[in-house]
C-alpha cells in the first residue's frame, strides 16, 4: 500500500511539474512573439522548436473553428491543464480501485472486491467519455490513434443513447445522460456491494 501511495504522490507531483513547464513555455512563446525578435536568432529558434509541436495542431483546430490562430498558446495552456486534470482523476480512480481490492482481499471480503472493481471501472469509463469530449473539440478524426481508442471504447454506450435521445439543436446530450446513468450505477454499487467497506483511496 505504501509503495502505491508514494507512486501516486510522485505522479501527482510530476504531472504538476509538467503542466507548469508547458505553461512557462507558452508564456515565453507569447513574449517572444510579442517582441517580434529576429526569427533566426537563438532565442526565437529555440522557443519555436520547443513549442511548435504543441502549437501547430492547435492552430489548425482554431482555423477550423474560424478563430484567430494567435490564441493558440492560451488554448494549449487550457488544454494541458484540462488533460492534466483528467489524467490525475484517472490515476486516482485506478489507485482507488487497486487499494480497495487489496484491502478487501486482505480482509477476505470478496463481495467488496467485486464492488471496487466495478466502481473503479465505471469511474475510468466516465473519465474516458470526458476525455473524448475534450478531444472532439479539437475535431480529431477517427484516424488519430487516441481518438480511435476513445470512440471504440465509449461508442457502445453513447451510440445507442444518441439514437434514443435526439440532440438539442447542434448539442449532443448523450454524454450527459451517460454521466447520469453511470453515476447512478456507482451509487448503487456503493450502497450495496461496498456497504461497510472503506471508501478511502489510502
Amino acid at each position: 500500500m505504501q509503495i502505491i501511495s508514494r507512486t501516486y504522490l510522485w505522479l501527482n507531483w510530476a504531472t504538476a511539474v509538467f503542466i507548469v513547464g508547458i505553461i512557462v513555455l507558452m508564456v515565453v512563446r507569447l513574449i517572444v512573439d510579442a517582441l517580434d525578435l529576429n526569427p533566426f536568432g537563438w532565442t526565437s529558434r529555440t522557443t519555436h522548436r520547443l513549442t511548435d509541436g504543441l502549437l501547430i495542431p492547435v492552430r489548425g483546430g482554431l482555423r477550423n473553428f474560424g478563430m484567430d490562430p494567435k490564441f493558440a498558446p492560451l488554448v494549449v495552456i487550457l488544454l494541458v491543464i484540462l488533460l492534466g486534470y483528467f489524467f490525475l482523476q484517472l490515476l486516482g480512480a485506478i489507485v482507488f480501485t487497486i487499494t480497495g481490492v487489496l484491502a478487501s482481499v486482505r480482509d477476505g471480503a470478496m463481495i467488496s472486491v467485486i464492488g471496487f472493481i466495478l466502481y473503479g471501472a465505471i469511474s475510468i469509463y466516465i473519465l474516458l467519455i470526458g476525455i473524448r469530449i475534450v478531444f472532439s473539440w479539437g475535431r480529431l478524426s477517427y484516424s488519430n490513434r487516441i481518438m480511435r481508442f476513445l470512440i471504440d471504447v465509449t461508442e457502445p454506450l453513447l451510440g445507442p443513447l444518441r439514437r434514443i435521445i435526439p440532440p438539442l439543436g447542434w448539442i449532443d446530450i448523450s454524454p450527459i445522460v451517460a454521466f447520469v446513468i453511470l453515476f447512478l450505477f456507482q451509487q448503487a454499487i456503493a450502497g450495496t456491494l461496498l456497504r461497510g467497506a472503506s471508501m478511502q483511496a489510502f
